[in-house]
């Protein structure tokens, strides 16, 4: 029986030799994760059932990336009792220091791997899929299971088949590859599905730009998606891989649900208007649109790569009188990074703020909360109606390359514009 990428990561996972889409399967899991927001929930039901052990201490880590360092008294009360309880299960804890986006310090840190599956406690874990990993996100009591037995349960999904084909403009990144996606296929396109990456354009595309593509699939309502690993993705995990792996790859005539044509031919940037990812516009014609805030970041564009991009785009230059900039990166290991490269003072020196790894932006926590009448420029995965503030701003997501140009500018344009 021919299977899918998708499929036979489930099924080497179920101990069996083939699943069908649509069965309901027992899963080993790989790796697991949890954050400030889920981690008082999930450690604190292991504490109420008696559970006196996780399932494997280097199989799951919890990252306080929301609201750390502790936005008021009370977000410091639930940090505390998160440290207690990552004590007291030894599990490892991401803060302060160490900090960062827990989608991103899972691949930065090798613990996703080609092969393996993945279940993290944030709907972006999907993130994952880009090295060849079958990864999904779940809620905080399907991951203290999970922490409890090292095992969960899944309905296989459909494969909808993404090939992509032409060459796309400049400027072009795998952001604006997914949002052009999205945009076509609507924010319920692939609902619950894997969606596969497929063809020479997804090739061409560097690891970090890939990683933005997986992390997106759930704004199209997608349970995963993956990209079948190259050469680039074995490199890229052998790198970082804390455990040996073995990748998985597709039957080539594996029956899928549906194969989509995504033609990026001459493709422009694209530019996500409120309150839907799926509300796409060519920059184009969006050339001049006000913006009062830019910020670069979030585990979909916060990569040591879409700083550089920005970085090269504002160097020199200086943010447009009224516009206020952030920059943040998704781990604390890109951040020093940035910091050796000059990169952060590039950000500061144009009169942008540089921040330690955090979510808060991205979600409207902190760093940057949007007020009444606020419009902001992100590179971020949602643009949802008060997402990142106030229910009466605004939220337009772009590449870093776009973000970058338009915080010089003062509106929205691209670099060709500075």
């Amino acid at each position: 029986m021919t299977q899918t990428i998708t499929e036979k990561i489930i099924a080497r996972h179920a101990g069996r030799d083939a699943v069908q889409p649509g069965e309901i399967v027992e899963v080993r899991v790989d790796q697991t994760w949890s954050d400030d927001l889920g981690a008082p929930i999930t450690l604190g039901l292991l504490e109420k059932q008696g559970i006196d052990k996780v399932f494997d201490t280097e199989r799951v880590f919890v990252a306080c990336m929301v609201n750390g360092p502790a936005r008021d008294i009370q977000t410091a009360g639930v940090l505390r009792e998160i440290r207690r309880l990552a004590g007291r299960y030894r599990v490892p804890l991401y803060e302060f220091g160490n900090a960062g986006i827990h989608n991103t310090i899972a691949i930065e840190q090798g613990f996703a791997l080609p092969g393996e599956l993945i279940v993290g406690g944030n709907s972006h874990s999907c993130m994952a899929g880009a090295i060849g990993a079958y990864a999904t996100g779940m809620g905080s009591t399907d991951i203290a299971a999970i922490l409890a037995t090292g095992h969960t349960w899944l309905e296989v999904p459909r494969t909808i088949r993404y090939r992509f084909k032409g060459k796309p403009g400049r400027w072009v990144l795998g952001k604006d590859f997914i949002l052009h996606t999205i945009g076509r296929i609507g924010v319920a396109g692939a609902d619950d599905a894997a969606m596969e990456f497929v063809g020479d354009p997804i090739s061409a595309l560097p690891m970090e730009e890939r990683f933005s593509m997986t992390n997106m699939a759930i704004e199209a309502g997608a349970q995963n998606a993956i990209v079948e690993p190259d050469d680039l993705a074995i490199a890229y995990a052998k790198a970082r891989a804390r455990r040996p792996f073995e990748p998985v790859y597709g039957d080539p005539d594996a029956a899928v649900s549906s194969e989509i044509v995504i033609d990026v031919d001459g493709l422009e940037p694209v530019i996500a208007l409120p309150w839907l990812p799926s509300n796409t516009q060519p920059l184009s014609k969006m050339k001049g649109t006000p913006i009062d805030q830019v910020y670069i970041g979030s585990c979909t564009n916060g990569w040591l790569h879409d700083l550089r991009l920005a970085a090269e785009i504002m160097k020199g230059r200086h943010v447009a009188n009224g516009i206020r900039v952030i920059v943040i990166p998704s781990t604390t290991e890109i951040y020093k990074q940035a910091m050796r490269e000059g990169l952060a003072g590039i950000f500061v020196e144009a009169g942008a703020a540089f921040s330690l790894p955090t979510c808060g932006p991205c979600i409207g926590a902190h760093m940057g909360v949007l007020g009444d009448g606020d419009r902001c420029l992100s590179t971020s995965n949602r643009n949802f109606r008060g997402r990142q503030g106030s229910a009466k701003s605004e939220t337009y997501l772009c590449n870093p390359l776009v973000a970058a140009a338009s915080a010089v500018k003062g509106h929205i344009c691209g670099p060709d514009d500075i």
